[in-house]
């Protein structure tokens, strides 16, 4: 096929557009350099002490039931020294492994989940003196009896975050380490037989077992490592003065023996699976409506638009252009999507690009359908047979009116299976959004399941919803297929 280049300069020209208004949306909440509070105490969001935290982790950090507000101990004592010191607090959320580069990108100000003190932290944070000291313990099945010290955990599988102190501790004793996203994962890897052993704090072993009663796994051993939990924060901070100040001021009045008290020295115990997940059904339903479908649509549309530039570019005869298009595609697809995510969200801040975490999703996404969908589109634009153009072109339409009114419409059928598979993934892969903070139907599911451990009842719930949508999604596309069946030749 032959293609004239004012087609293909007008269709990327309007790619580019799309691409632009893509760009605004995630600048408008883009800064070059974080806002300041005043000299004395710097903020990244001004009277606001923004606080990294999982949101997962019972009972430092956790909600109750999957649906409260968050809580927690280390979510009360931060909530404390901030009142304090006369902030608001915000809290944001995020897996274990994701918080100190979080940190580093200036996403928050310090992080609040039970992070333990270490020579290697102290040289690359500001780390806050202790404000609770714990002892390590490592977990096993409760019918092995191979470990009963640190030392037997050579040779043994341990379920751990490689960016926790436990890891090391685990790696130092000659254990085969299993990364993980939290003590959740880890406890139910330990339960199904999958790792042997898991080391953690003590406070933390101690609540899950008061909370599900589980006689599965016990603690075996106890390391000699004590653990000192402090907050951290970027590097010359300038807040770390003031929060300590405060850790004292909380120690001295009691506030920090209530707040313990509070949590580790009463006992409760879970309501049962389905009460949790009938009251997690609608947080779960307004989750997915404010987080998943939007968060679908958008990067879709916009990806459409890319993928069609892309796939008229990649048939374009200049070399450069096709050249330039054949090297996006190559990337979109050579790249995983997590790491896609993880550049425009963790990376670009080094080059002081802070997109916020709603559209840079949008942004990977986007650029994601864009490489796959490119290569679907120019396959159906290329099944056309030829004479279409050529009777188009006899009939005195344009290039770019061939293919508006002529081409696409018939290619749009070819095209409709593919594009909709596209969609699908797409649904499910919204899913990675809570590495990069953002709140959608999965993330809200684990919100759940990480106070309650109800993890079957819950991840099935948050399944079937996305199947309910993907259904949807195939009806939709039955019905389109149906009604652009009309634009095929008999």
């Amino acid at each position: 096929m032959t293609w004239r280049s004012s087609a293909v300069d007008r269709t990327l020209g309007l790619m580019l557009i799309v691409v632009a208004a893509a760009a605004s949306l995630s600048l408008g909440t883009v800064s070059a350099s974080p806002a300041h509070a005043a000299p004395s105490l710097p903020t990244v969001e001004p009277g606001v002490l923004t606080v990294g935290t999982e949101g997962t982790y019972a009972p430092f950090t956790y909600h109750q039931n999957g649906t409260g507000p968050i809580t927690g101990f280390d979510v009360d004592i931060i909530t404390d020294i901030a009142e304090k010191l006369g902030l608001r607090v915000r809290f944001v959320e995020a897996n274990f492994d994701s918080l100190f580069p979080a940190l580093e990108a200036g996403r928050f100000d310090v992080i609040a989940n039970q992070i333990s003190y270490s020579a290697e932290r102290a040289a690359k944070y500001d780390l806050s003196q202790p404000y609770v000291q714990t002892a390590s313990v490592i977990l096993a099945r409760s019918n092995d009896d191979s470990i009963r010290s640190v030392g037997d955990l050579r040779g043994k599988t341990a379920a751990q975050s490689l960016t926790s102190n436990y890891a090391e501790i685990a790696k130092s004793a000659g254990a085969v380490v299993e990364p993980v996203s939290g003590f959740d994962t880890a406890i139910q890897l330990l339960k199904q037989g999958r790792v042997q052993a898991t080391v953690n704090d003590e406070l933390t072993a101690k609540n899950y077992f008061t909370t599900t009663g589980d006689k599965t796994v016990k603690i075996a051993a106890t390391t000699p490592d004590v653990s000192r939990q402090v907050f951290a924060a970027r590097k010359n901070s300038g807040l770390i003065a003031a929060i300590n100040t405060q850790i004292d001021a909380l120690r001295a009045d009691g506030t920090l023996d209530k707040t313990y008290a509070k949590y580790f020295d009463a006992s409760a115990r879970a309501p049962s699976a389905w009460d949790v997940v009938r009251s997690n059904l609608v947080p779960l339903l307004k989750s997915t409506v404010t987080g998943t479908i939007p968060l679908t649509a958008i990067s879709f549309v916009i990806g459409l638009a890319i993928a069609l530039g892309v796939a008229l570019a990649r048939m374009s005869p200049r070399r450069v252009i096709s050249s330039i298009a054949r090297l996006y595609i190559s990337i979109i697809r050579g790249t995983p999507l997590l790491v896609q995510l993880f550049i425009i969200f963790f990376a670009l801040p080094e080059l002081g690009i802070v997109v916020s975490p709603f559209p840079a999703a949008i942004v990977a996404f986007s650029l994601n359908v864009g490489g796959y969908a490119a290569e679907v589109i120019r396959a159906a634009i290329g099944s056309i047979n030829r004479g279409q153009w050529e009777a188009s072109q006899s009939l005195g339409l344009s290039q770019w009116e061939t293919l508006r009114s002529v081409i696409l419409p018939q290619a749009a059928r070819t095209a409709v299976p593919p594009l909709s598979n596209e969609l699908i993934s797409l649904v499910k892969d919204t899913s990675l959004a809570s590495t990069i903070l953002v709140t959608e139907l999965f993330r809200q599911a684990q919100n759940a399941a990480a106070s309650s451990f109800d993890y079957l009842a819950l991840y099935s719930t948050a399944a079937l919803y996305y199947w309910v949508i993907c259904l949807a999604l195939s009806f939709v596309q039955d019905r389109t297929e149906t009604r652009l069946s009309r634009f095929v030749a008999r």
